[in-house]
């Protein structure tokens, strides 16, 4: 299948070179899932792998999952849909109709299906009556939870680690909806580099909450050397500030490498900080995981 979607991996890993203060102390890298392939972007392709696969194997029709109004996960999963000839339900978090944003419009070019929820009806997209209640109105459809983040996410984001043998000291990743930090996590322990720290920057307000998701998805046996920074979602999720869009544009002016003030910005940002910070012991070798998708960027 990920022939026929032409996918491109493994993804590579290139040095990051910034002239950051701090950075001069650590050999920094950064691994390019934002280039597998230019919709089906980086992270929202590994989570999605499987449960694709799946659905192929099966013959589903169809497949409904949530997002917001810039969602990569939406559009990635629309596009794939598109593709493999799949009827795509999206149920959107608020009104975009009079309005729609890029994302919206390719899904429409996609012939995907859209529904707009009011904030207090979305906020009901993991409870189980209203999980139900969408597989009784459609019986022979697959039900993908916001971002993709599912068990059968999980093999997917852990190729992550298994396409590359480089051992480092340190792995930052944004988070939001907790399923690529959870691969990783499991991951971490299957290819031996226990001893590497998983850090997650949260793309959004959620202390306790992003850590309960990603717990949802691991056994309990699963590594804890890992931790969320919650200082750098700037007031939420989709939420920025001029100078984190300023710092966007530099940082790809100065390294060729496009960034968005959404997940892989903040993610970047906190790593200067960090640096700045002294958080990383002298000589260490930190990879920054690129989860790609530029939806954030779009206007």
């Amino acid at each position: 299948m990920s022939a026929s979607l032409n996918i491109n991996t493994p993804s590579p890993v290139q040095p990051l070179c910034v002239d950051w203060p701090g950075s001069e102390q650590v050999e920094l890298f950064i691994k390019r899932d934002d280039l597998i392939h230019p919709i089906i972007s980086g992270n929202k392709w590994r989570k999605l792998k499987y449960a694709l696969l799946e659905a192929r194997q099966k013959g589903v029709a169809e497949i409904i999952s949530f997002g917001g109004g810039h969602s990569n996960h939406l559009h990635a999963l629309g596009y794939c849909c598109q593709q493999l000839g799949i009827q795509l339900m999206a149920l959107v978090r608020g009104d975009y109709s009079q309005n729609p944003t890029p994302m919206l419009r390719d899904l429409y070019q996609w012939q995907a299906q859209i529904m707009y929820l009011d904030k207090a009806t979305y906020q009901q997209r993991s409870q189980s009556d209203f999980i139900e209640a969408w597989r009784a109105a459609h019986p022979n459809a697959m039900i993908v939870p916001e971002g993709g983040s599912q068990a059968q996410a999980l093999p997917g984001v852990a190729e992550i680690l298994q396409e590359q043998k480089q051992k480092f000291s340190h792995i930052i990743v944004p988070v939001g909806s907790g399923g690529t930090l959870a691969g990783l996590i499991q991951a971490r322990q299957t290819e031996q580099q226990d001893n590497t720290q998983l850090l997650g920057i949260a793309a959004l307000k959620g202390e306790g909450y992003l850590e309960e998701l990603v717990t949802n998805l691991l056994p309990r046996s699963a590594p804890t050397n890992w931790h969320i920074e919650h200082r750098f979602h700037f007031g939420g999720y989709a939420k920025s500030t001029a100078e984190l869009h300023t710092f966007c544009q530099t940082f790809r002016s100065n390294t060729g490498i496009g960034i968005e003030p959404v997940y892989s910005g903040k993610a970047c940002w906190a790593l200067k900080q960090k640096l700045a910070e002294g958080y990383f012991p002298q000589g260490s070798r930190v990879l920054l995981i690129h989860t790609g998708g530029l939806q954030g960027a779009r206007q």
